[in-house]
């Protein structure tokens, strides 16, 4: 797969797109990433969320969302309005609801493509399918991917376990990914010890690892980069490394505009 604009939001870092609408940056990128969004609502967290480090942040949001049904009737329709190229990232506690996600995105107009996360910290924790080895990875892919019509661009977001992350990649790809997201926040503890994902600056040279070894060993294989990308060089280090596109994600809450800024120096850059 190409991308005309390889610049598009980390899922969870632009909100539902109408932060960032008045500010321009949703017809800058190439795409919009919503939440992860599951079948039923969730609450999220207990404040504190966010507690900023000097490389990053850590951050155990909960996986907040309305759920599928008001999704599909309040968020949606709004960036389908914009015309807006839309990713929707999702997530589920089984595999039937991985299926039912599928198949009822599947039906409902304005999307763009499906993220499949599968690499949530500690998320048999939170409740969801447990994904922590590759074989299961690929069956919460391959339940989503059911139920989808053909021709749907279908992306799994893995974790950074550079021991195994070429394995995961070359199971998923097997069971009907389109490409894959590399890499989403590293396990970690808030202040408090409770548990949480390190984003940012951090993890920038294991995602690049990442994206370096998957587009190695599997070169055929569509890889978007995210993790710690800060600027244009970061995007192009990704993109030097194996990715056909990236993700900004912890810059975002920074300065919004980091994303449009990113792909408007990317334009000038030889195909």
């Amino acid at each position: 797969m190409r991308f005309d604009r390889p610049v598009m939001n980390a899922s969870g870092c632009g909100g539902t797109g109408r932060e960032l609408g008045d500010l321009g940056v949703l017809d800058a990128m190439g795409a919009f990433v919503t939440r992860s969004i599951t079948l039923d609502p969730r609450t999220g967290s207990p404040a504190p969320r966010i507690a900023e480090t000097p490389s990053g942040l850590v951050h155990a949001v909960g996986l907040q969302n309305p759920g599928l049904e008001q999704f599909l009737i309040r968020e949606l329709p709004w960036l389908a309005s914009r015309r807006t190229r839309t990713y929707v990232s999702v997530a589920g506690s089984s595999l039937g609801e991985y299926a039912d996600l599928g198949r009822r995105l599947g039906r409902a107009p304005g999307i763009t493509g499906i993220e499949v996360n599968v690499s949530v910290p500690d998320g048999p924790a939170m409740g969801l399918f447990d994904t922590r080895e590759p074989f299961q990875a690929a069956r919460a892919l391959a339940a989503v991917r059911g139920g989808l019509p053909p021709g749907l661009p279908v992306f799994a977001k893995l974790g950074p376990d550079s021991l195994r992350i070429v394995e995961t990649a070359r199971a998923v790809a097997e069971a009907g990914a389109d490409g894959v997201v590399l890499v989403n926040a590293a396990p970690a503890l808030m202040p408090d010890g409770s548990p949480g994902g390190l984003s940012g600056p951090a993890i920038r040279p294991l995602s690049l690892r990442c994206v370096h070894d998957v587009h190695r060993e599997l070169p055929e294989l569509t890889i978007i980069g995210a993790g710690g990308i800060l600027d244009t060089d970061d995007a192009r280090a990704f993109l030097a490394a194996g990715a056909s596109a990236v993700q900004i994600g912890t810059a975002l809450l920074h300065d919004p505009t980091t994303a449009a800024r990113i792909a408007a120096d990317l334009q000038g850059d030889p195909a």
